[in-house]
């Protein structure tokens, strides 16, 4: 069943993601080779509580940090530790901010130092993807018309997009309904409605699709070793257009 949002409960939700925005923002200046991702965990938990919001990635379904850091060839999901990052890495850090039982969702891929022109590439067409998908989340339109949107841009870029990891409805509590999928039929679907409040979240990958789990249960590598991208914003569908809760002052 889908939950549907009043605007003053967008409002709440929208308030969870500038405190989201404005640490993903933090994070530009602060990942850089020889961090550690257990580094990046733990200034992300730091600022939240800072912040005065928590977050709600940790005891989820038994998962253990704050964040998911995922490097280079893993899709998502990855566990913070003590290896560090060096130039021509990229990483991915998704996180979830709980602010008064309202919660926001984003993910951002960074760059390490210098990295190559694959990567390069690889960033800028994921990123391009997510926006167009979010154009298409508009009264009226269908889930479909979302995940298309993504679908053919990224293939048409000799790329592929993950299909069983996928945005979601989200709200009080973190995966609500309709699943949302980053692939599919235009005009198909879930009939996008004033009210509804989603991530989407672009998974793309150099290579295959195909991706295995490892032994943590949790992180997902791509099955040929080639590198993954996400970007992801929380967004709310409104009168007007597709209201970016997560949004980034730059953007």
């Amino acid at each position: 069943m889908i939950t549907m949002k009043s605007m003053e409960e967008i409002k709440a939700m929208q308030e969870a993601g500038e405190v989201l925005a404005s640490c993903h923002k933090e994070l530009r200046s602060f990942i850089k080779p020889d961090v550690t991702t257990l580094d990046i965990e733990h200034f992300v938990d730091d600022y939240l509580k800072k912040q005065g919001v928590t977050p709600e990635q940790k005891g989820y379904r038994g998962y253990p940090f704050a964040t998911c850091a995922s490097i280079n060839d893993v899709i998502c999901h990855g566990f913070p530790t003590k290896n560090k990052l060096v130039s021509g890495d990229i990483v991915t850090i998704d996180m979830v901010v709980n602010r008064n039982g309202w919660l926001a969702d984003s993910a951002w891929s960074y760059p390490v130092g210098d990295i190559s022109e694959e990567a390069a590439q690889l960033l800028q067409v994921t990123k391009e993807a997510l926006y167009l998908g979010i154009e298409q989340a508009v009264v009226g339109n269908r889930l479909g018309d979302v995940g298309h949107a993504i679908q053919s841009y990224a293939e048409g870029k000799g790329y592929s997009v993950v299909r069983d990891f996928t945005g979601h409805g989200i709200g009080r509590l973190m995966h609500e309904d309709p699943e949302v999928l980053h692939f599919g039929t235009a005009g198909r679907g879930v009939r996008l409605k004033e009210g509804m409040v989603l991530t989407i979240e672009p998974m793309i990958n150099v290579g295959t699709y195909d991706y295995y789990i490892e032994d943590d249960g949790w992180t997902a590598r791509t099955a040929d070793g080639k590198l993954s991208a996400q970007y992801e914003h929380t967004i709310a569908i409104t009168k007007d257009g597709p209201l970016i809760l997560t949004k980034q002052d730059d953007e």
